[in-house]
């Protein structure tokens, strides 16, 4: 999973972006209006972190310049304790939920396990294949009902493949998947994390295919 936070106060996006990182998602940060009106055209997050008090372009008019666009993305908007207003009109354009300022981690956590539990098109949480579950929201990989210990990487790798089980995924959309801005993992980096996940699923019967020059393809389960 990947999260754009929009958020213009340095000391606040540095805790809330340590935070979600430690449970294992890919967070990205900006600071400005423009900037997050900018970059969620890109369709590259699984959830907004949007505060409403951002500089030269407020939330509000990020959030509806996003929906006027169709896009389905989960918005959990940030605001002032005494916000009501803003939080209403937030509710109003689309936003999925929101926080109050101050506000516990945990509870910052929750929200977002719970909405991207939902995910952008209402996938389900626990995605399966074959003899393999994946928890979505949790994070937890199991064969057989048994617990299959995954780094973050191939967590996030494997998450991919079964979004997008049949389909040929390139290394360079892994590389921008798996990745944050700035980070540094070469295509022979994604080559290594494919070749650990796929010992580790071989238990399973999941094969992930490797199709020369174009990328993986995670087959489809066979039937019984």
């Amino acid at each position: 999973m990947r999260i754009l936070i929009a958020e213009d106060d340095a000391i606040m996006a540095d805790g809330l972006t340590r935070s979600l990182r430690q449970a294992g998602y890919v967070v990205d940060r900006v600071g400005t209006g423009p900037e997050a009106d900018s970059v969620v055209t890109r369709g590259e997050f699984d959830l907004l972190i949007l505060d409403l008090g951002l500089p030269k372009m407020g939330g509000l008019e990020v959030l509806r310049r996003l929906r006027a666009r169709g896009s389905r993305l989960p918005v959990l908007i940030l605001t002032a304790l005494d916000g009501v207003n803003d939080r209403v009109r937030g509710l109003d354009l689309g936003a999925d939920d929101y926080l109050a300022k101050p506000f516990a981690l945990n509870e910052l956590e929750a929200r977002v396990r719970a909405l991207t539990r939902r995910g952008s098109a209402g996938v389900a949480g626990v995605l399966r294949h074959g003899e393999l579950s994946y928890d979505q929201v949790g994070r937890v990989t199991e064969i057989r009902g048994k617990p299959l210990e995954l780094s973050a990487r191939e967590t996030g790798l494997l998450e991919i493949l079964l979004q997008r089980v049949g389909r040929i995924v390139s290394k360079e959309q892994l590389v921008e998947r798996l990745c944050e801005w700035g980070e540094e993992v070469s295509t022979n980096a994604i080559e290594v994390y494919v070749h650990r996940l796929r010992k580790k699923l071989e238990a399973g019967g999941v094969r992930i295919a490797t199709v020369r020059g174009l990328g993986y393809c995670l087959e489809k389960p066979k039937s019984p």
